[in-house]
C-alpha cells in the first residue's frame, strides 16, 4: 500500500515537474554551477563554497524554470495547437495553480539571490521583468521578440558571477563591474538564445500563425529563419572560445566547446537544408545539448585548473 502511494503521488508531482521542462535540464543546471565555479575561481583561485554554491544552482534553476511555467500560462491557447500534452493545455494543471507554481519558483530565486548578494537580486528583477515582457506582449506583437528572451538569460550568469564575484556598485566598488570573461559569457548566453528560442519558435509555427502571433518563422518562414539562426550559433560557438581564452582556461574546455560546438553547427546548416519545423524543434533540443555539453567541459577544466598545477601550462 505504501508503495502505491509513493506511485500515485509521483504521478501527482509529474505535471508540475512536466511544466519545468526535463529535457533542459541537464542545461538548467550546468549554467548557474558553471557561471559560479568559473566566477571563484577567476576571483579566488578555487572552488565555491558548497552551501552558497548549492543555493546558486538552486536560485539559478527557479529563476530559469519560473519562466518556462509562467510562459506556459500565456501561451495556453498556442500550446493547445503546437503541444497539446503538456500539463496546461491538457488540463493536468489548472492556470492558476501554474501561476502560483512560478510565483513560488520566483520567490526561491529570489531568496537565493539576496542572500548571495544584492546586486544578484537587482539582475534578477530585471531578467524577471524582461521575460515578462516577452510572454505578455511581445510574442503577439512583433518579430523580434525573441530579444527580450536571449536578454533575460544572458543576465543568469551575469546575476550567478556577481554573488561570488560582486562588483561592489552598492558598496561604492573600484569601477569594474565585470571581468571580461563575465561580459563575454553574458553576450554568448543572449545570443546562443536567440537562436535556441527561435529553433523552438520554428516547431510551433503552426500554431503561432494561427493565433496571430507574428515571431519570425510566421512573418519572414522558415527558410529564412534557419539562415538566421545559424548566423547567431556561429556568433555563439566563437563566443564561447572568448571564454576560455579571456579566462585562460584549459585544453578540456577548449574541445568540448569547439567539438560540441562544430556538432551544432553542423546541425544548423542541416536546419537550413530541411527548414521544417520538426527540424526546428530538433534544432532547439540541440542547442540545448550543445550549451550542457560545454558548460560540463567548462566545470572540469575549472577542477584540473585548480588541482592540477602544470595543466593551464599546456595553453599558457
Amino acid at each position: 500500500m505504501k508503495l502505491l502511494s509513493l506511485t500515485a503521488r509521483i504521478g501527482e508531482l509529474s505535471p508540475y515537474l512536466r511544466l519545468l521542462r526535463p529535457e533542459l535540464y541537464y542545461m538548467d543546471l550546468t549554467l548557474p554551477a558553471a557561471s559560479a565555479i568559473l566566477a571563484s575561481y577567476l576571483a579566488t583561485g578555487g572552488l565555491p563554497l558548497l552551501v552558497p554554491f548549492l543555493i546558486a544552482v538552486i536560485g539559478g534553476f527557479a529563476a530559469i524554470t519560473s519562466s518556462y511555467v509562467f510562459n506556459d500560462c500565456c501561451d495556453v491557447d498556442i500550446d493547445t495547437i503546437n503541444i497539446p500534452d503538456r500539463p496546461l493545455p491538457s488540463s493536468r494543471v489548472s492556470k492558476n495553480s501554474a501561476m502560483m507554481y512560478a510565483f513560488l519558483l520566483l520567490l526561491i530565486a529570489g531568496a537565493a539571490a539576496a542572500y548571495l548578494n544584492p546586486e544578484s537580486l537587482v539582475v534578477l528583477f530585471i531578467a524577471a521583468a524582461t521575460i515578462t515582457i516577452y510572454s505578455i506582449f511581445a510574442k503577439r506583437s512583433t518579430f523580434l521578440s525573441f530579444l527580450p528572451v536571449g536578454i533575460s538569460y544572458g543576465l543568469v550568469p551575469v546575476g550567478v558571477w556577481l554573488a561570488f564575484d560582486p562588483a561592489g556598485i552598492l558598496k561604492g566598488g573600484d569601477g569594474v563591474i565585470l571581468p571580461l570573461p563575465a561580459i563575454c559569457f553574458g553576450l554568448m548566453m543572449c545570443v546562443t538564445d536567440w537562436a535556441f528560442t527561435l529553433g523552438g519558435v520554428a516547431r510551433d509555427v503552426e500554431g503561432d500563425r494561427l493565433k496571430g502571433a507574428p515571431t519570425m518563422p510566421v512573418t519572414f518562414g522558415i527558410p529564412f529563419t534557419a539562415k538566421f539562426v545559424t548566423f547567431w550559433w556561429i556568433v555563439g560557438v566563437i563566443a564561447s572560445v572568448i571564454i576560455g581564452w579571456s579566462a585562460r582556461l584549459g585544453p578540456v574546455f577548449f574541445a568540448g566547446a569547439l567539438a560540441s560546438g562544430l556538432w551544432m553547427l553542423a546541425q544548423c546548416f542541416d536546419f537550413i537544408k530541411h527548414p521544417t519545423p520538426e527540424r526546428g524543434g530538433a534544432l532547439f533540443l540541440n542547442g540545448s545539448n550543445y550549451r550542457a555539453i560545454m558548460f560540463g567541459s567548462m566545470i572540469l577544466d575549472v577542477v584540473l585548473c585548480i588541482y592540477l598545477g602544470s595543466y593551464t601550462s599546456i595553453l599558457w
